[in-house]
């Protein structure tokens, strides 16, 4: 009786051990639609494998500093090669894994009924729109962009209005609804697209850039210190249209993204599978 009360006690200890052994993966996202999904697909696998997956919330510019300091290990928010400048200022702190989402594009939209095809239209059409463009947190590179659109363009009675990914659609829903008139900031990829039929106004002076791809970036020293996370990283892709009508049902009332992320991952073993190979 004494050995096998022993040996319980020496099982629960290992159990315990290796518990306490578990690995935490930090991963910082900014909260848009796009980040949301893929950092909880990745979470959602990375926890699969036996990590103790924290995902932290950030501004843009925070999220990069952040993994260059190493109190993250990773993000896959990082767009490239232009709407993000902070990867020029931070690469020498950064590990830049690669691309996980590839076909990505910034700019402007409007709904297909505004009489608006470019961004130029903007200089004899902002009085319809109030002179406003409906933009997202002031930190994104989207933003920066897009305050380069309205000199580039010289759009001097134009104001770029400071939100977020949530407000800007609400107004853009609001507008929809009303059958008005507005120009919002966006990207590919978002929900946005399909939920409404949207167009994209035409940049012919390429303020915006061109076909960007979203990255996976990680701290200077993961490849060494957790070997298997950075192979999971590595291969971390999604497609456009996956990524898309996943964010489409996070937008679902009483949506959970990360059970989302999970009845996909349930749906798509095989591409899972490629992730963690």
């Amino acid at each position: 009786m004494l050995k096998m009360i022993a040996a319980a006690a020496l099982a629960t200890a290992a159990m315990g051990g290796l518990a306490q052994a578990a690995e935490k993966v930090n991963l910082a996202y900014v909260e848009w639609s796009d980040a949301v999904v893929a950092t909880n697909l990745l979470a959602e696998t990375l926890k699969a494998k036996g990590y103790d997956v924290t995902m932290t919330p950030l501004p843009a510019a925070a999220m990069w500093q952040a993994v260059a300091t190493g109190e993250a290990d990773a993000m896959v928010a990082a767009w490239l090669p232009a709407t993000h400048a902070y990867y020029e200022k931070l690469k020498d702190q950064v590990e830049l894994i690669g691309p996980n989402v590839e076909g990505a594009k910034i700019g402007w939209a409007v709904p297909a009924y505004v009489d608006m095809t470019s961004v130029e239209d903007l200089k004899t059409k902002g009085g319809e729109v109030q002179n406003q463009v409906i933009g997202i947190d002031p930190g994104a590179g989207l933003m920066q962009a897009s305050e380069k659109a309205i000199k580039d363009y010289d759009l001097s009675s134009v104001k770029l209005i400071e939100g977020s990914d949530a407000t800007m659609t609400a107004a853009l829903k609001d507008a929809i609804d009303r059958k008005e008139p507005i120009v919002v900031t966006t990207w590919t990829p978002h929900w946005m697209f399909g939920r409404w039929d949207l167009k994209y106004l035409a940049d012919p002076k390429g303020s915006f850039g061109g076909e960007e791809s979203v990255n996976t970036v990680a701290r200077k020293d993961l490849a060494t210190e957790m070997p298997e996370v950075h192979k999971i990283l590595a291969n971390f892709k999604i497609s456009l249209d996956d990524e898309q009508k996943l964010m489409l049902q996070n937008e679902e009332k009483g949506a959970d993204p990360a059970a989302n992320a999970k009845a996909w991952m349930a749906a798509n073993p095989d591409k899972v599978a490629a992730w963690t190979k």
